[in-house]
């Protein structure tokens, strides 16, 4: 597996935070991997955030159930938001927030090329490979995301 595996949960997760779901892996290590529900709108939005009440409304999916105080984000545009870490293909993770907000609020930015996240998934060594093992999750063909 590597950075940018697309999984689907299966019926053995229904009833659970991850039913229904289409994550991507952002990072895969020897110490485990992360990702990001792509497919679960937050039920609010950007700016009914107290932090970013100012700012346009703009889409939250709900990205994990990990670190949910902290809004992550993946975004296409590195000549628009500076530090962010290529995960794979032309995706970044993260980089200057306040640049993500001033593009967001001038329009300069496509919905298409950033997703903002609260909260992430988290798996230690072994135990999404011991979750796709059981059955808990089908890998989808390449370029899904």
């Amino acid at each position: 597996m590597k950075a940018g595996t697309v999984l689907e949960s299966t019926a053995l997760l229904n009833g659970d935070f991850f039913e229904g779901a289409t994550l991507v892996i952002v990072e895969y290590n020897e110490n485990g991997a992360m990702g990001f529900v792509i497919n679960k709108l937050f039920p609010r939005k950007l700016n009914e955030l107290a932090e970013f009440s100012q700012t346009v409304p703009f889409d939250l999916y709900d990205g994990g159930p990990v670190d949910r105080e902290h809004l992550y984000f993946l975004h296409t545009r590195p000549d628009l938001i500076e530090g962010g870490k290529r995960v794979f293909q032309r995706m970044y993770l993260g980089g200057d927030f306040k640049s993500v907000v001033e593009c967001l609020d001038m329009d300069v930015i496509e919905d298409s090329e950033i997703r903002l996240f609260i909260g992430y998934c988290g798996w230690d060594a072994g135990e999404l490979e011991a979750e796709i093992a059981e059955g808990s999750w089908r890998v989808l063909p390449k370029n899904s995301f």
